[in-house]
């Protein structure tokens, strides 16, 4: 089927990130599911052939490691995920590494963590790694690096960190795997619920209940994550198909297949903005007065020392921190330009009165406008 209007513009991407769960690549045991590998593969490989630049990113580390140790379920506890995921991740590569290469194709391991994301210099080391990657012709596969997590096992999910490699590689499109065929307005269980063809912005997700479970309980994403995943992107200027696994190669031609997800219009995110909103967390809260509030928020102001009237957690110069009113209301994050212990020195104090007594050092602001997101009900704006 030749594709038209609005899906067009998935079709003729010339560069396409997919991401695959886990529930699309196992069985309902654990053992990773080689038909499924070796059909996925043969799809990216048909669309590399036809001078797209392919990324994968692929969740099931974890999953495949299940079987293997004899685990009847996924663990709770993050000592036996990152062992699951240590003995899983290399039999995942594994396969996919023989079904590229019976199409010509080189795999490339990509694993990260949150840091290398949250930490400006990972970030565009990664940057720099996957440009190149592509450069080379090979077929880079991306998973989170659940052998090393410390904080939390996952990245937040797969979901989310693909509309972040999505932006990373300067992707043209994103594609979502699942074992759903999209987004719909209800229980898909039920008769009556509708597939959700396309999502021109937040007006056609009013109403619809997102729900919280994910598959077959050996993925970390449900429709929530993939919602939020397609906002990120989007909002970045990549259109996203959401849709079952069995669909890629429709979706990737641009058929109607599953939910399509409109880029969106207007002034777009920079670098650093949507880095800061969706590939941080914060490592501190700054407490500001009302005043300071209303001039980051409204006056699209730098936080100087004067508006701050506490600071919470242990974190350096260069880190993101959250911004809060007195309430506990997060309005913004921002990397912060002074350590947590020097904070509370100068707060109240202007930045000529700091410059005049501590010298020009001190004459900046604690977060500049530059290096901050504004948030609105729990998420960046736009």
């Amino acid at each position: 089927m030749r594709a038209e209007g609005e899906r067009a513009a998935v079709a003729t991407a010339r560069r396409v990130v997919v991401k695959v769960g886990s529930s699309s690549l196992t069985t309902a045991a654990g053992h990773i599911d080689t038909d499924r590998i070796a059909a996925l593969s043969e799809v990216v490989a048909r669309r590399q052939a036809a001078g797209v630049e392919m990324v994968l990113v692929s969740s099931g580390a974890v999953a495949a490691g299940l079987s293997p140790l004899h685990l009847a379920a996924r663990p709770q506890d993050l000592a036996t995920q990152q062992a699951a995921a240590s003995v899983g991740q290399g039999l995942l590569v594994a396969h996919y590494t023989a079904a590229l290469a019976r199409h010509g194709l080189t795999a490339a391991q990509i694993l990260l963590t949150v840091d290398d994301l949250m930490r400006r210099a990972q970030y565009r080391n990664a940057q720099r790694t996957l440009a190149r990657l592509l450069d080379l012709g090979a077929i880079p596969i991306v998973n989170e690096n659940d052998t090393v997590a410390t904080h939390e096992i996952r990245f937040g999910d797969n979901d989310r960190l693909a509309a972040l490699v999505a932006h990373l590689v300067r992707a043209e499109a994103l594609v979502l795997l699942s074992d759903v065929d999209g987004l719909y307005d209800g229980d898909p269980a039920r008769a009556q619920a509708q597939r959700v063809v396309t999502v021109r912005g937040e007006e056609d997700l009013a109403g619809i209940s997102l729900g919280s479970s994910g598959g077959r309980g050996v993925g970390t994403g449900g429709m929530v994550t993939k919602v939020d995943s397609a906002r990120i992107a989007t909002s970045a200027g990549v259109p996203v198909v959401l849709t079952h696994a069995d669909h890629a190669r429709a979706a990737l031609g641009g058929e109607p297949v599953g939910t399509y997800f409109m880029a969106g219009e207007g002034r777009r995110p920079g670098t650093r903005q949507l880095w800061l909103a969706h590939a941080t967390t914060g490592r501190g809260r700054v407490v500001l007065d009302p005043g300071a509030v209303r001039a980051v928020v409204e006056g699209s102001a730098s936080l100087l020392p004067a508006g701050v009237v506490k600071v919470e957690g242990d974190f350096v110069a260069g880190d993101p921190v959250d911004l809060s009113d007195e309430t506990g209301t997060v309005w913004a994050r921002g990397l912060v330009n002074y350590d947590a212990l020097e904070i509370p020195e100068l707060m109240g104090r202007s930045t000529r009165w700091l410059a005049r007594e501590r010298g020009p050092a001190y004459e900046r602001e604690v977060v500049h406008r530059d290096d901050l997101v504004i948030f609105r009900d729990g998420r960046p704006r736009p």
